[in-house]
C-alpha cells in the first residue's frame, strides 16, 4: 500500500510538472492526505467534508467571518419550540440539471440522521422533516435546539431522484471501509463540479457556471493532489508545481517565506489535538490482565508524564497553544481555570502508577496519524519517549488517517490521536455530545474508548435544549470540570494554522482551518 501511495504521488507530481504554466484561473492544491470519498454523509472527517462542500451545499453556511448565512435556505423561523420552518431558494439546479426543492431537503436530512449514518450525531435533535410546499420545509425536533443552524452547516443536500436512481438513499460509512455509488460519483449544487477522481492521486473540480450565488472567486479548475511527504509537498510549492499547500510544515516556514514568489499564512487555530483512552475491559495490545486505563489514576499518570511545554517549544516551533481543555479559548464553553493543565511531573506519574498497582508499568498500543495534523507523528514519537521514562511501554503505530480513524472507531486502539475543532457547531457542546457522552443513539458517536459518567450524560441532555445562553455555558463548564478531573481524554494543544501559497494566490484563512475555495482568486 505504501509503495502504491508513493507511486501515485510521484505520478501526480509528474502530471503537475507537465502542465507547464497554469492559466490564471486554475488552482493546483496539495494537502497531506486524500479525502475518504465523495459522499459527505459517509464520514466525520472535517477535511473531507470541507472539500466536499465545494460540490455539495447545506441549507446554511459559515461565511469568511465564521458567521452563519443563508445558502440553500433563504430564511427560517421558529414556528414552535420544536418546529423550525425553512424557506428554500428557488431556481437552484443540481450539477446534472435537475431542479432543487423540498423533496431533496427531506431525503437528504433524513439520510444524514439514519441509524447507520456516521454523521447522525451532527443533527441529533431532528425527528422528521415535513413538506409544507415545494420550497418550504418544517424541521420537527425532539425539543428546543439552540444550535440547529450550526448543525445544519455540515449537512449536505443531495438530489433525491439521483439518490433513488443510483440505490444510494441509505448512507454508507467510509470510515469502516464501506463503499457505494456516492463514494465515486457526485451531483451537488455547489460552486464546483466533479470532473475526475483517482483516489490517493488526484481529484479535479471545474467551475459550476450555473451556480446560484455570485462568485467571489475567479477559478475555472481546481486540481487537488494529496502529497503525504512534507518535503515533497514543500518542494512542489517552491518549484511552482502547486499553488497552495496545507498544512505547511512549521520547520519550513522560514525557507518558504524567504523564497521568491511564496509566502506562509499562520494564525491561531481552533483545532485541539488530544488522545483517547481505551476504557473497555481489556487492552488491545497489553501485557497485563484487564485494562489499567479504566483507573483514573493511571490516566492521570499518563497525563503528568507528558511535557507539552517541551513539545510546543521543540516540535511545534513555539507556535502551538498548550491546552488543558478539549476546546479552544474562542469556543463557547471554555473556562480559563479548567484550561490549566495538571503539572508535568514524572515522579508524581510514577507514584500514581504504583498506587494503582502498576509500579512496573505496562504495555499498550498508541495509534497516531502521520498525515492529518501538524507534526502529528513527531508529537507521538516524543510522547512515546516521555511515557517510557515512567515505565510505560507505548507501542507506537503511525498510519494514514483513513486507516487510523477506521481502527479507532472499530476499537482497535488503546490510545489514539484525534484533532477536534468543534465543527460544525463551533460550540463546546460538540465535544460534550460526541466525545464525552456515553455511546447512545446519536450521542457519543466519537467515544470509542467507552468513557461514561451519568452526571455528564445528564448535563449533556440539559445543555442540548437550554435556550438561555448563560445557563448553557455554565452547565458546559460544569461538565468539562467533571471530565477533566476524571481525565476522560488527554488534551494536548491547539495546533497552529499553517498554510503556504504562491504570491499570486489570494486566500481567506479562517480559524477553523478549512480552505474555502469559493473565496480564492489567482492573480
Amino acid at each position: 500500500m505504501k509503495k502504491f501511495l508513493l507511486a501515485a504521488t510521484a505520478a501526480a507530481l509528474v502530471q503537475l510538472g507537465m502542465m507547464g504554466n497554469a492559466s490564471a484561473a486554475e488552482l493546483r492544491y496539495a494537502a497531506a492526505g486524500d479525502i475518504y470519498g465523495l459522499d459527505p454523509d459517509s464520514m466525520t472527517d472535517s477535511f473531507s467534508n470541507n472539500f466536499l462542500q465545494h460540490i455539495y451545499e447545506p441549507l446554511v453556511r459559515y461565511n469568511k467571518e465564521l458567521k452563519i448565512e443563508p445558502a440553500l435556505a433563504l430564511s427560517w423561523e421558529v414556528v414552535k419550540p420544536d418546529v423550525v420552518r425553512y424557506k428554500l431558494r428557488q431556481g437552484v439546479k443540481f450539477h446534472d440539471g435537475a431542479d432543487f426543492g423540498a423533496d431533496d431537503v427531506i431525503m437528504s436530512l433524513m439520510r444524514a440522521v439514519d441509524e447507520n449514518s456516521p454523521i447522525k450525531g451532527n443533527l441529533p435533535a431532528l425527528k422528521s422533516v415535513e413538506k409544507v410546499d415545494d420550497y418550504t420545509v418544517d424541521l420537527h425536533l425532539a425539543g428546543p435546539t439552540p444550535l440547529l443552524n450550526n448543525y445544519l452547516t455540515n449537512i449536505a443536500v443531495f438530489d433525491a431522484g439521483w439518490l433513488e436512481k443510483n440505490n444510494a438513499v441509505k448512507p454508507i460509512n467510509a470510515e469502516l471501509g464501506q463503499e457505494g455509488y456516492t463514494s465515486t460519483h457526485a451531483n451537488g449544487t455547489g460552486p464546483f463540479k466533479l470532473e475526475s477522481r483517482r483516489p490517493d492521486a488526484q481529484t479535479v473540480l471545474v467551475v459550476n457556471e450555473g451556480w446560484w450565488d455570485k462568485p467571489q472567486h475567479n477559478l475555472t479548475k481546481v486540481i487537488f493532489t494529496p502529497i503525504a511527504s512534507d518535503a515533497t509537498r514543500v518542494a512542489a510549492l517552491l518549484s511552482g508545481e502547486v499553488d497552495i499547500i496545507t498544512p505547511s510544515p512549521l520547520q519550513d516556514a522560514k525557507r518558504i517565506a524567504s523564497n521568491p514568489g511564496t509566502k506562509v499564512l499562520e494564525n491561531p487555530g481552533l483545532r485541539t489535538i488530544m488522545m483517547n483512552f481505551n476504557m473497555r475491559d481489556k487492552l488491545v495490545d497489553g501485557n497485563v490482565e484487564g485494562n489499567p486505563f479504566k483507573d483514573a489514576r493511571v490516566r492521570k499518570a499518563v497525563y503528568q508524564a507528558i511535557n507539552m511545554d517541551l513539545v510546543r517549544d521543540k516540535i511545534m516551533r513555539g507556535k502551538s497553544r498548550v491546552s488543558g481543555m478539549q476546546i479552544a479559548p474562542e469556543v463557547p464553553g471554555f473556562d480559563a481555570k479548567l484550561n490549566e493543565r495538571f503539572p508535568y511531573d514524572p515522579a508524581a506519574a510514577k507514584a500514581l502508577l504504583a498506587e494503582a498497582g502498576y509500579a512496573d508499568g505496562f504495555q499498550f498500543n498508541m495509534n497516531c496519524p502521520n498525515d492529518a495534523y501538524v507534526n502529528d507523528e513527531e508529537v507521538c514519537q516524543a510522547m512515546t519517549a516521555m511515557l517510557a521514562q515512567v515505565g510505560l511501554n507505548a507501542k507506537l503505530v503511525t498510519e494514514a488517517r483513513t486507516l487510523h480513524f477506521k481502527k479507532a472507531q472499530e476499537g482497535q486502539t488503546d490510545m489514539f490521536m484525534i484533532g477536534w475543532a468543534t465543527l460544525p457547531m463551533l460550540d463546546g457542546f460538540s465535544v460534550l455530545s460526541a466525545m464525552l457522552h456515553s455511546p447512545e443513539e446519536k450521542l457519543g458517536t466519537w467515544n470509542p474508548g467507552g468513557y461514561k459518567n451519568a452526571k455528564v450524560d445528564e448535563l449533556v441532555k440539559k445543555i442540548d435544549v437550554e435556550l438561555d445562553e448563560a445557563k448553557r455555558r455554565a452547565m458546559m463548564v460544569e461538565a468539562f470540570g467533571i471530565t477533566e478531573q476524571e481525565v476522560a481524554w488527554l488534551p494536548l494543544h491547539q495546533q497552529p494554522l499553517s498554510w503556504a501559497v504562491r504570491d499570486n494566490v489570494e486566500v481567506v484563512q479562517t480559524a477553523d482551518d478549512l480552505l474555502r475555495l469559493w473565496y480564492v482568486n489567482v492573480k
